[in-house]
C-alpha cells in the first residue's frame, strides 16, 4: 500500500509491504530511489526473528538499496514478553551491518511511542538527499 507521510521539511513516500513469504518476492519492485528502510519487529515474535535476520541481509545486498539507511522498530515494547531492543540487535546481528547506517527503536505502535523518534532519525539521515525513481 502506497501512503505519503508529512514529517516537517520532508515528504516520503512509504510503501508497506507485508512480510508474509508469498509476498517478500514482490520487495525488489519497490526498491529503486529508496534511501531509507523501515523493518517492523514484532518483539514478541521470538520464533520468528531469525527468519526476519535472512530476510534483512538479503535485501541488503541489493543494489538498489546500496545507500539507504535502516530503521528497525522494535515494536510492542508495551508488553511484558517483549525482546528488549539489545536483544534484538543481537538476533538481527546489526552490528555487523557495516556498510548501511542503522538504528533501532523501541516503539509501540498501538501507544503512539516512540515513533516520531524513529521517523527523526531517517530524516536527519536523509533530509536533503534527491528524489530519484
Amino acid at each position: 500500500m502506497k501512503q505519503y507521510v508529512k514529517s516537517e521539511n520532508l515528504v516520503p513516500v512509504v510503501w508497506d509491504l507485508g512480510g508474509q513469504d508469498r509476498l517478500r518476492t514482490s520487495w525488489a519492485t519497490y526498491y529503486r530511489g529508496t534511501h531509507a528502510v523501515i523493518v517492523v519487529i514484532d518483539s514478541t515474535d521470538r520464533a520468528r526473528i531469525s527468519i526476519m535476520k535472512d530476510e534483512l541481509f538479503r535485501l541488503l545486498q541489493h543494489g538498489d538499496l546500496e545507500h539507504s539507511v535502516v530503521l528497525v522498530f522494535a515494536n510492542k515494547q508495551d508488553l511484558k514478553d517483549a525482546m528488549s531492543p539489545a536483544e534484538i540487535t543481537d538476533a538481527l546481528s546489526l552490528h555487523s551491518i557495516k556498510n548501511h547506517d542503522w538504528h533501532i527503536q523501541a516503539c509501540s505502535a498501538i501507544k503512539g511511542e516512540g515513533l516520531y523518534d524513529g521517523l527523526g532519525w531517517i530524516a536527519e539521515k536523509v533530509g536533503g538527499k534527491p528524489t530519484s525513481s
